[in-house]
């Protein structure tokens, strides 16, 4: 029987795990949809990157200053898209838009021909995927 340590330890052993990494996120980020909770949110992206190796680590893998991923991480600003896109990519996810489950359905998009996007379904809201 595993001896068991503290929630710490645990939590981030799981976040090692890059698919359990990506769930995570995607709770974190639809709680900030939720409430707007930007320092929820960058909590559960620092337990992430401290799991993933540390901000160190994650900042050379993403190509940033150590200081300036801390610094993104702690501010209690909400990142710009395009650096939460690279966190996001270097975790192995991609952001995609998807429908609210309290979406409403007079307003959903039908069969339209979006002739610039690409062919795929056309979603509402925003969530973490793996490709």
């Amino acid at each position: 029987m595993r001896e068991m340590g503290n929630w710490r330890e645990y939590l981030m052993e799981r976040l090692a795990d890059p698919e359990n990494a990506m769930n995570y996120l995607d709770v974190s980020l639809e709680e900030y949809q939720m409430d707007g909770d930007t320092d929820f949110f960058l909590i559960g992206l620092q337990n992430v990157v401290e799991a993933q190796g540390g901000v160190s680590t994650f900042a050379e893998r993403i190509g940033l200053e150590q200081e300036t991923l801390f610094e993104l991480l702690s501010n209690g600003a909400a990142p710009r898209i395009d650096t939460f896109n690279t966190i996001v990519k270097a975790l192995g996810c991609r952001l995609s838009i998807k429908p609210r489950e309290d979406a409403n359905p007079t307003h959903s998009i039908k069969n339209k021909d979006y002739s610039s996007a690409p062919p795929e379904s056309v979603k509402s809201g925003i969530g973490v995927t793996t490709d």
